[in-house]
Formats: C-alpha cells, structure tokens, sequence
C-alpha cells in the first residue's frame, strides 16, 4: 500500500510538473483536488510562492552546497522548505521536519540529511538568509539581462516588483450597473475596495474574497480582469454598428468589455484554442452579453480570412507574458529565451495577416501583455518600416511610459500588470 503524502510532498510533485514543462494554470486543478480541504490555501500558497522566490532561493543555496543536487525533487525539497521558513509564518520546526518527511516520502531518504542541515542553518541564521534572498533579482539569467537592457533605469525596481503578488481587479459591467453603485454593495458587504484610478469600470479589491461569492456575480455584475488589461477599450474608436475582430481572444474578458461598451454590427472572437473559446462562451453567458451578433470561432489568425473588410481589429497578441509574472509564477520557469525569436517571428506573422483583413480607415490596436522591447516596441518598428499603409495614432495618455510607438505600462505597482498597446490606422 502506498502511504498517503504529506502537504509538502504533494506541494513538490506539482513544482516537479512544473519543471517539466507543464503550466501551473493545467493542472492546479487537478492537484489541490488530491489535497484535503483545509490544507488547500496552504498548499497553493506554498506553490505559488516558492515559484515566486524560485532563482532567489537558488542563488541562496549554490554557494551553501558542497556539490550540486542534480536531483529536482530534492531541489524542490529545499527551496519548498525555505521558503516556508523565510518567507511566511509557519512555525521554523513544523517547516523543516515535515519537508525533511517529505524527502523520505518522496524516496529520498538519504538525501533527507543534506535538507535538514541547510534548513537548520536557515532557522539560526534567518536574518542573514532573508537579506540575501531579498538582494536577488530573482530571474532566469536570460531574463534579468533582457530587462536590464530593455528598462535599465527600472530594473531593480521591476525584480522587486515581479516578486510580489498582484492586485486582484474587477470590471463592473456598465450595462448592468454602475461603479459607484456595485462599490458600494461591496462596501455593504464589509469588502474593502476602491475605484481604480485608470481604468473608467474598475474596482480593485483590498482583501482576499472567493470571487464566486461576490454580490452580482450569477447576474453578471462584473468580471476578473486586470486594471491595465481594462484599457484596452478605453483606446478603441466608437464601434456602434461596425465589424470587429478580436483575435486571440479566449478567454474572452476583451470581448466582453467590448460588448459591455458598444454596440457593434458583427464581432468575431477568434482563437485557435477551441477548449478556451467554451471559457470566452461562458463569460459572455455569465454577462448576458450573448447575441446573435457574436461569433466564436475556432481559427488560425495566421491564416484566418474575413468574409468582409473589418472595421477594427483587437490584436492581443501571443507573447512572453513575462508583464504577468506576478500572476503566473511559474512562467519563470517554463518561458526560454529561445522562445522570445519565435514569439516575435509568430507576432509579425499574425500582424502582417490581421493587417490585410483591415479596411481603409480602420483601426488595429496591438496588445500584448509583455515587457519586453522585441515583442513590442521594436515589433512596432519593424511593422511601421514594412508597411506605408500604417500610420500610428499615438496614445494620449497620462499612464504607462511612451515608447517610439505605444505605450508600455510596467507592473511596478500592485495597480496591474505589465501590459503594451500600439494604436494603428490603415491609410490608404
């Protein structure tokens, strides 16, 4: 019979799966099914932030082992354990003898020593250990450096930054209610938020809430979307009675905005995920946004024609995602920096298709929820040289930093995430 796992060992198997490759958002699900209810915030806490710290807590344990681990489990094992001591306020005993168990569990028991002693080190020497692990940035190589060359004199400031969690945000939807009006039924509720200072229908919410719960969420009141992500709508010419693409939509809160804003003639949310277009079908039941004028469709955007010359396009492109760490830890570890060249070389692929769909006269807004320059600014470049038909409409604005072309705002602060937005018009 084999023995039933403890937390930190099921904690471990799933930072293991990680590692090889699978993304967090695929089977935490699946995971904290197998761990006991009240155990469940602890578990996902203890993943989330381990991967969070993970190259701080690597640069901390380097020069402290006599030869390398070579051994994923057993590296989990440690950083699982310190960051428990280091980083929240499990009691320093509890942290270090149930990772040490878990070692064992995981059929590691001779490697259990080499835990336990830095783990002991950790809880004589905690100060010391904090100190070096708040100095780290706390990145891949690959990406520290990419940051460093791309925003040199906000780099420490966004290694910080990408080490904390992030806000979570609600988008009133206005054909329901107004912002004043849900926050104060929030306010009613005993539920801190405030208005958000960028975004016209956001709410940023000042306490952890089981977002199910929320007054209005059955009706359709509101969804989850990040304060910078909002704007997207805010960028967009009026498009009453116009044909409008959002490609790459799933899972769907750009479409949704757009139907809580306007009233266009026809809108084609595509994405080539079919199994995340049922999420972008889902929302837009939840916001009694359905109508006969929505159109899902399973499509590549690199092939993809229109049967119609479109009207406006919202391009939220595949990216890096490196300006949503904060929300996905675990990109830290699954994202290589070879995935940056063909990121960039699928965007302009993607760019060069949607731009032929545009009519005359038409907008494309280009989106990506990236930080870095290649996947953005420098994309932009490449787009503008190549196209005597593009013509930027810059971005009047007193949010984000202006960039040759676009804006880019920086998750700096826990106001939202990394995001970039370039505002194109096709000329004839």
């Amino acid at each position: 019979m084999s023995q039933i796992l403890n937390l930190r060992a099921q904690v471990v198997k799933t930072l293991l799966a990680v590692q090889q490759g699978q993304s967090l958002s695929a089977i935490l699900h699946q995971q904290l099914e197998q761990v006991a209810t009240k155990d469940r915030a602890l578990f996902h806490e203890l993943v989330l932030g381990t991967l969070r710290q993970w190259y701080g807590l690597k640069a901390l344990t380097l020069p402290l082992l006599t030869k390398p681990l070579d051994n994923p489990a057993i590296e989990s094992c440690l950083y699982v354990g310190l960051y428990q001591i280091l980083c929240t306020r499990i009691a320093a005993h509890a942290a270090l003898s149930e990772t040490v168990t878990a070692c064992k569990q995981l059929g590691f028991p001779a490697m259990s020593g080499v835990v336990n002693a830095i783990l002991r080190r950790a809880t004589r020497e905690t100060a010391e250990f904090q100190q070096t692990l708040n100095q780290a940035h706390g990145l891949p190589s690959w990406l520290y450096k990419r940051l460093k060359k791309d925003w040199p004199e906000q780099v420490s400031e966004l290694c910080s930054a990408l080490k904390q969690t992030s806000a979570i945000t609600l988008r009133v939807n206005q054909r329901k209610i107004g912002r004043d009006a849900y926050l104060a039924k929030l306010q009613a509720a005993g539920i801190q938020a405030e208005a958000c200072q960028i975004a016209e229908a956001g709410i940023v919410l000042q306490q952890s809430v089981q977002i199910p719960e929320l007054v209005g969420f059955e009706q359709g009141w509101f969804s989850v979307q990040d304060q910078h992500a909002q704007l997207c709508a805010s960028l967009l010419p009026n498009l009453n009675g116009k044909i409008v693409v959002d490609a790459c939509a799933a899972p769907g809160g750009k479409t949704a905005h757009l139907l809580e804003k306007f009233q266009p003639a026809h809108l084609i949310a595509l994405d080539q995920d079919a199994k995340r277009l049922l999420r972008v079908q889902e929302n837009l039941e939840r916001l009694q946004l359905n109508s006969d004028k929505v159109q899902i469709l399973a499509a590549d955007a690199t092939t993809w024609t229109a049967s119609e010359p479109v009207d406006c396009i919202v391009l939220d492109a595949p990216c890096s995602a490196i300006g949503v760490l904060r929300r996905h830890p675990d990109i830290r570890l699954l994202r290589q920096s070879t995935d940056i060249v063909e990121t960039v070389a699928l965007q302009k692929q993607i760019l060069q298709q949607m731009w032929s769909q545009l009519k005359v006269g038409g907008t494309l807004l280009y989106i990506t929820c990236s930080i870095l320059k290649a996947e953005n600014e420098q994309q932009m470049q490449n787009f503008f040289a190549e196209h005597a038909d593009a013509r930027e409409i810059k971005i009047e604005a007193d949010w984000g930093i202006a960039q040759v072309h676009g804006r880019q705002l920086l998750p700096i602060t826990a106001q939202g995430d990394g995001f970039y937005y370039c505002r194109i018009e096709k000329v004839a």
